[in-house]
């Protein structure tokens, strides 16, 4: 959104303090809690089972927030202190109901819940309330591309501001994860010309098996991301799989090429080489699976592909800013915007 208050007005609690906690948080710790954003639509809540289901794993809380504005359809606009205190006791109400539906549905009901309602818009109350959490989460809105770029959206103004890692869940109708993994089955994978090993689409596995996929690039900033990453991996006992994709421009000078052009397999071994270093900085531990690709293609295209066969895509949030970001937009805004998978934007 765009029409953001710059800090919150007034904060409410269900569960817990007032207070807003503020300072960086550290993706490679397990400590802190899932701030998730719950508002009532279809894709809040696919973000809230996402939470949760990632908390049953974790052992971590979560923290439900409701960030509303006078303006969200609540009645009219309170003009005393009882009738704000009446609105605040209704909107805690409705967040609890929210909540409770959704836990209805799963398997066992999560222990550790805070209920947040506070009057600002949903980014803002995010990006307040998450400031010192371990991820926030929110789902994907399904409006149209060309209403998201005018409006802009809840998950773009979080992937750009958060200081720390942004989780934008997609939502899929039911029976959707299972068609694609059928047509992918059917076609076989080798035709996407995109190949990760042992993937759902062309197995058929379950959406829980699919694969955790890291998308790096050749900058030093890519240790928080692998950990990030790497952590999933060992939380979902999955592999690693670490995408590296590149152009010639971001391979720099190739050794023995100062004054050529390299040939195309020297430019992939050169990449791969990165790739290699990328992982070996990032100091991941001997105990994890991590498997490196290389791809030579534009990196907004090799992850959307990469996407199909995902479960959890995490990437960084490198990329253009400004009117540059909003009309070309920043690779991590278009891999979020077109991902078929979850995906988490680190900073």
């Amino acid at each position: 959104m765009h029409d953001e208050e710059p800090r919150l007005i007034m904060g409410d609690r269900a569960d817990g303090d007032d207070s807003v906690a503020n300072g960086p948080g550290d993706a490679a710790h397990v400590t802190g809690d899932i701030v998730v954003g719950v508002d009532g639509s279809k894709e809040s809540f696919a973000a809230l089972r996402w939470a949760l289901g990632e908390a049953g794993v974790s052992g971590q809380p979560v923290n439900a927030v409701f960030g509303w504005t006078a303006s969200w359809d609540m009645g009219d606009q309170p003009d005393n202190d009882e009738g704000w205190d009446r609105m605040r006791e209704r909107i805690s109400a409705k967040l609890r109901a929210w909540v409770d539906d959704v836990c209805s549905t799963l398997p066992r009901k999560p222990d550790d819940i805070a209920l947040t309602s506070v009057r600002a818009s949903g980014a803002v109350a995010l990006l307040q309330i998450g400031a010192d959490a371990q991820q926030i989460v929110v789902g994907r809105r399904t409006m149209g591309r060309v209403m998201r770029w005018f409006s802009g959206s809840t998950s773009s103004t979080l992937t750009s501001e958060s200081v720390v890692p942004v989780t934008v869940v997609r939502m899929c109708e039911p029976d959707e994860d299972d068609v694609k993994q059928g047509i992918a089955k059917a076609l076989g994978d080798e035709r996407h010309g995109v190949n990760l090993g042992q993937d759902a689409g062309a197995t058929g596995a379950s959406h829980h098996d699919r694969l955790i996929v890291a998308g790096v690039d050749a900058s030093p900033s890519n240790s928080s991301i692998l950990r990030f990453a790497a952590r999933e991996a060992r939380l979902h006992g999955q592999p690693l799989h670490v995408i590296f994709c590149w152009q010639i421009k971001d391979l720099g000078v190739v050794p023995g090429y100062e004054r050529a052009v390299a040939p195309m397999d020297v430019n992939q071994r050169h990449a791969e080489h990165i790739l290699d270093k990328v992982i070996e900085r990032a100091d991941l531990g001997p105990d994890l699976d991590v498997r490196p690709h290389a791809f030579h293609i534009r990196a907004d295209h090799g992850l959307v592909n990469a996407s199909k066969y995902a479960a959890h895509l995490i990437l960084g949030s490198r990329g253009l800013t400004g009117l540059d970001a909003h009309f070309l937009g920043s690779v991590s805004n278009r891999v979020v915007e077109f991902a078929e998978c979850t995906v988490t934007v680190v900073h």
